[in-house]
């Protein structure tokens, strides 16, 4: 980042950002930024056949509602269209798990980028063969863990993770098991274009063996001579909320070519070509995202093409989609607390002040930290009701100690908005949950998946007995009853409605 935490006008940056016209309709619903299961209902936003409001009353703010049916559809719109390739959940985008049970049981594989995330794939039941291990800095009770479930693959990423996994290799073949399967993670020198924090393929960051060095070549050879390891293929990722698929399409140019010189140097044909995910989600209403069967046609045509061209036949594909499944169907609900106008300045128009009420709700970057990391951009409604008042320009904030704690920074809502109303911020599916904390002390939100009327809270709110359950002078102390920012003992974890 880099910009003044507090916005533009403190770091003497540029003029605040422009929300841009307010539109004609406050309260209307992009079908390709909110879920598929998302419409209005007298006024009331409704998703996956339940009103809002009843789900913040069941269940309290925040909270996370998740479309099951939006979700799962778009693992099947990712299958459908990678047939023939195996198509890899991203589980770090969110998991819990519920949902390793559900991409489990519509046929997807999954990835994991720690051992904590492939305990709990393992614990939830899925398919061990299914699954692959990532990570840059794997240890040695990770990698232990991996080959004693015997995992699909691990994806290998630095030589001193080969020189951790060789020995556990060699141990498992001199038991009568078959070699440890392995992915070679190649860094292929392309800059993705999105933010410098999740491009993860030029040559200056901590992922992969440089192609360009020769090292993913020689960590290649290195891994074919280990009789306690198996070469199945290769492995690239370019980065995150990627649009243009010409990224992928040199990502793929490039990732053969390594295919041809392993061929070359070794003799041996490697079967699978991992091209990772990255794949981008509409967050506003001018994002354009690409469809999975664009992506897929283009992938086949490249790899295809330039097979032939190196006289290899063509190795089965693999894919890994995050985001694209899990961000676009979650919802995240918050109620208005406090509104704070303030002067910025002229308009514009003579002796008209520039107003910006900031909107503060009762969560932040404890729940969504991706704005104040990312500056990444959302776009939110007023979800208990409609309103015919005039637009006003707003900045949903969060309720932290940071001035940084920004969700939305430059929005239209309805001039009326007032504390007690229902927010919704749209596509927090992928990295919300999974990168909520507890700062000051506040509590990770319930996840509730909704689906043909029925809501089932698959993760439940955290509790402040749970965070005093951490701490070594508080673990016997009773928390507050109910704790602060609870909902009511009647909405406590595991209701079903």
């Amino acid at each position: 980042m880099r910009a003044h935490p507090a916005g533009p006008l403190h770091g003497n940056i540029a003029p605040p950002p422009a929300a841009g016209p307010a539109p004609t309709d406050l309260g209307v619903l992009d079908p390709q930024v909110w879920p598929r299961s998302a419409r209005r209902v007298d006024g009331e936003l409704e998703l996956g056949g339940r009103r809002v409001t009843d789900l913040a009353r069941q269940h309290g703010t925040p909270l996370f509602v998740l479309d099951e049916g939006d979700f799962r559809g778009r693992a099947a719109d990712f299958a459908d269209a990678f047939t023939d390739a195996d198509v890899h959940y991203a589980s770090k985008a969110f998991l819990c798990g519920q949902v390793a049970r559900w991409i489990a049981d519509d046929g997807l594989h999954l990835d994991a980028c720690s051992g904590n995330e492939l305990a709990v794939a393992l614990a939830a039941g899925f398919p061990a063969e299914r699954i692959a291990l990532h990570g840059n800095n794997k240890s040695l009770v990770e990698l232990q863990l991996a080959v004693d479930a015997g995992i699909g693959h691990v994806v290998l990423d630095s030589f001193d993770e080969i020189d951790r996994l060789v020995p556990l290799g060699e141990a498992r073949v001199a038991a009568g098991g078959a070699p440890v399967s392995v992915l070679i993670r190649s860094t292929v020198g392309i800059e993705a274009h999105t933010h410098e924090f999740i491009a993860t393929a030029h040559e200056d960051q901590k992922f992969g063996f440089s192609l360009a060095t020769g090292d993913a070549l020689t960590a290649a050879v290195r891994v074919i001579r280990e009789p306690g390891l198996h070469l199945a293929g290769l492995h690239s990722h370019i980065g995150s909320q990627i649009f243009d698929t010409a990224g992928f399409e040199a990502a793929a140019h490039r990732v053969v070519g390594l295919l041809g010189q392993v061929h070359q140097a070794t003799g041996e044909v490697l079967g699978e070509l991992n091209l990772g995910g990255g794949f981008g989600i509409a967050y506003l209403a001018e994002d354009d995202p690409v469809s999975p069967e664009d992506v897929a046609v283009r992938l086949r045509s490249v790899i295809a093409a330039e097979c032939a061209a190196l006289g290899l036949p063509v190795p089965r594909l693999a894919v890994e989609p995050g985001r694209a499944i899990a961000g676009p169907g979650t919802v995240t609900l918050y109620e208005i607390g406090t509104i704070k106008p303030v002067r910025l300045g002229a308009s514009g128009a003579p002796g008209t002040p520039l107003v910006r009420n900031y909107v503060s709700v009762d969560g932040g970057m404890s729940d969504n930290i991706r704005t104040a990391l990312y500056d990444a951009s959302y776009t939110c409604v007023l979800a208990n009701r409609s309103s015919d008042a005039p637009p006003a320009l707003c900045r949903v904030v969060g309720k932290h100690c940071e001035s940084g704690d920004v969700l939305v920074r430059d929005l239209w809502l309805p001039s009326d908005v007032q504390p007690g109303d229902l927010l919704a911020v749209a596509a927090t599916g992928a990295y919300c949950w999974s990168m909520a904390s507890n700062y000051n002390y506040l509590l990770k939100p319930p996840v509730v998946a909704v689906r043909d009327g029925v809501a089932t809270e698959i993760v439940r709110r955290q509790t402040l007995s749970d965070v005093f359950a951490l701490d070594a002078v508080l673990a016997d102390v009773p928390a507050p009853s109910p704790a602060i920012d609870q909902p009511a003992p009647e909405h406590a974890a595991g209701a079903q409605s």
